[in-house]
């Protein structure tokens, strides 16, 4: 399509600033930015969508622009929600640049111009490629009915061979044509996704598993002409969050229609995206309306009465929840100048989905809130019936470890060696009372992982109860000497003798202090054991035989 037949079009509120004899370019995509340089995202040709983020003053818009003017970009449309009316250093830079520029009405969304500029591009294809996109196009907009992105990708099969998925930035499958990938084929693709994004490679990324390759394409969250658009001011900001279409196939030799042909499916997929995104938002207000209670200390009536108006919506058909469970997340990324927050909450949503469900209807019963750069997750669970009808317990409680079992090695991909994922879950509480504390115990659990090695951690309230885990609460000065008090001198003695006290120790705590077990694991008569504790009493003026004396013990040894 050409850029004229834009300002054609009213619904698309579109107004002419500078450029008028440039407007025969032929557009062949569109793309939304806030980036101040969004070069590797650009292969020339796009109607470029911007909210105007990267501004701060005027000497940055001629860099933004001869940016976009040696990309090739067929245009650029600047939304007049942020600034109000359009600069005029933009205009003298596109003027200049020789550039066509267009003001974007505040009350016409980013999507709205999107979807018409996919509509067009696509409809102007030949053959086959027109047709899915048109079809697609239809079935996707004509509301849930329509079949979302699984009607999408049948189409990509029958019409065009292609057998594609939609994976999230964990691996789990959104959507899918014929067979599912098996889950570590799933993880192997986010893992490569996210790490191609992080090193800001050029899409599409492939890669090869098991003989069969793959190529993958981003699929970003459309916005409003207000927002940072689907191309955030930091990478970091939405490379968790983003969908990926993974696509049977080598795209590395397909023509550039039919590249173009993908693209515009990610972004019909992106509305779609967005349209799901958006009807989270009564599940985390009412998240956030709980946890405000609960963090006030409101009355646990008024708590529990807020409670049951959230478990319908979480739970349906169910009436009220009898058990609920707290899990808290953080993303930090090193400097600190991302907010993690919203992050983490994304994170969140797809972390607490059963990795083998796939589609995002099971993401409906998740509630998550988030403030700073913590999310909380307030998760109902059903109850577990005996033969009776009596409640024996929550059905199905979640488990730190296994949480993070199938997504560790995308995250870890995903947060590179720049950002960490920390989390903690609380026991299961049957009543309002007990959402505080299981806050509490959430929180506390997730500052445990956070003293663990390692980009993706988490920890469980089971935890808790272990001393070892106040460990990496001790400062590191007073870990030092402790340490160096209690073992220094058998370490020193070991040098010198060879006695290998240290072992011995080591073994004798790890048998309970029983003598002759300890004898047999060392493969030592009991005298010659005897003789080896009575030196480490000597040395240390300690006495094996007191429990407060073995736990020092211990601990100095967990904490060498």
């Amino acid at each position: 399509m050409r850029l004229r037949a834009l300002l054609e079009t009213e619904a698309l509120g579109l107004r002419l600033l500078g450029g008028e004899e440039e407007l025969d370019r032929t557009v062949r995509g569109v793309m939304t930015t806030d980036l101040r340089d969004p070069s590797r995202y650009l292969t020339g040709g796009e109607l470029v969508l911007t909210g105007l983020a990267w501004r701060r003053n005027s000497a940055d818009s001629e860099p933004f622009v001869r940016i976009l003017a040696g990309a090739g970009v067929a245009g650029l449309a600047a939304g007049e929600a942020e600034l109000g009316d359009v600069p005029d250093d933009l205009v003298s830079a596109c003027v200049r640049n020789r550039l066509p520029l267009f003001a974007v009405n505040e009350d016409v969304a980013f999507a709205t111009i999107t979807e018409y500029v996919v509509r067009q591009v696509s409809g102007e294809r030949a053959g086959d490629l027109a047709a899915v996109v048109d079809r697609h196009r239809r079935l996707m907009t004509s509301g849930p009915a329509g079949g979302g992105p699984d009607v999408v990708l049948d189409l990509l099969t029958t019409d065009l061979d292609l057998r594609a998925w939609v994976l999230s930035p964990t691996g789990r499958q959104i959507a899918g044509a014929g067979e599912p990938l098996a889950p570590g084929v799933c993880a192997a693709l986010a893992s490569e996704h996210l790490a191609a994004v992080r090193t800001g490679r050029r899409g599409p990324h492939r890669i090869s598993i098991q003989g069969i390759t793959y190529s993958l394409f981003p699929i970003r969250g459309l916005g409003r002409g207000a927002g940072p658009g689907p191309a955030a001011r930091d990478v970091r900001e939405s490379v968790l969050s983003d969908w990926l279409l993974a696509v049977e196939a080598d795209a590395g030799d397909w023509p550039a229609e039919r590249l173009d042909l993908l693209q515009g499916v990610t972004q019909l997929i992106a509305v779609e995206r967005d349209r799901r995104d958006a009807a989270r938002t009564v599940r985390r207000r009412l998240a956030q309306e709980v946890l405000e209670l609960v963090q006030t200390g409101a009355p646990p009536a008024e708590i529990a009465a807020r409670l049951r108006v959230a478990a319908p919506v979480l739970l349906p058909g169910l009436g009220a929840a009898p058990h609920w469970q707290v899990v808290v997340a953080r993303v930090d990324w090193d400097g600190g100048d991302i907010p993690g927050g919203p992050v983490a909450q994304s994170l969140l949503e797809e972390i607490l989905v059963d990795p083998s469900v796939s589609g995002p209807e099971p993401s409906d019963r998740i509630a998550v809130a988030h403030a700073g750069d913590e999310a909380i997750a307030l998760v109902p669970l059903p109850a577990l019936l005996g033969e009776a009808g009596e409640d024996k317990g929550p059905d199905a409680a979640l488990h730190a470890d296994a949480l993070l079992a199938t997504v560790r090695e995308p995250l870890a991909a995903g947060l590179a060696d720049d950002g960490r994922l920390t989390l903690g879950v609380s026991a299961a509480v049957h009543s309002a009372e007990g959402l505080r504390g299981a806050l509490e115990e959430a929180r506390h659990a997730r500052r445990v992982a956070a003293a663990r090695p390692g980009r993706v951690c988490a920890a469980g309230h089971h935890e808790l109860a272990s001393h070892v885990l106040l460990l990496p609460f001790v400062p590191d000065d007073v870990r030092r000497a402790f340490t160096a008090r209690l073992l220094d001198p058998l370490r020193d003695y070991d040098r010198r003798h060879r006695a290998e006290l240290i072992p011995t120790l080591e073994a004798f705590l790890d048998c309970d202090g029983s003598w002759t077990r300890c004898a047999t694991r060392l493969h030592l008569h009991v005298n010659t054991l005897r003789y080896r504790v009575g030196r480490i009493e000597q040395l240390t003026g300690r006495d094996l035989s007191r429990l407060e004396d073995k736990l020092d013990f211990f601990l100095a040894l967990r904490m060498s």
